[in-house]
């Protein structure tokens, strides 16, 4: 894990300089602001390696060479079994992407529909009927 964060902060230092670099040379706005946004995505995988490798106190089972695959186990998460929100947010999702081909008031239409189809799949197991599971 060490390793990771290494690599993705001299990825961050790297692509500062070279922003700097172009930006001074007269570098195309588009360039400068991508080379920022790779900065800042370098920088948030660092930070997120470097933050989990202080978490779990040094070494993970992937950075022992005689780690089971067993060390690596665990809870992976919670999936709701029968939802239909997914189903409500891919459709909304696809009609705010035809309403911009179509027109604005169809995507006004569906990004409202979309917001509140994710409140709805985020807040599924926030109803009174599901405290006791």
């Amino acid at each position: 894990m060490r390793f990771g964060w290494q690599l993705f902060g001299f990825l961050f230092v790297f692509y500062v300089i070279v922003d700097v670099i172009y930006w001074l040379q007269g570098g195309e706005l588009v360039g400068v602001t991508a080379m920022a946004l790779s900065a800042g995505l370098a920088l948030i995988i660092a930070f997120y390696f470097w933050f989990t490798e202080r978490r779990l106190g040094g070494k993970l089972p992937e950075d022992r060479l005689d780690a089971e695959i067993a060390d690596g186990a665990g809870e992976i998460g919670f999936f709701p079994p029968y939802s239909w929100w997914p189903l409500a947010i891919g459709f909304c999702a696809t009609l705010t992407a035809l309403g911009l081909a179509v027109g604005w008031w169809l995507f006004l239409i569906g990004a409202g529909a979309l917001i509140l189809s994710v409140m709805g799949f985020v807040l599924e197991y926030e109803k009174p009927e599901y405290q006791g599971h």
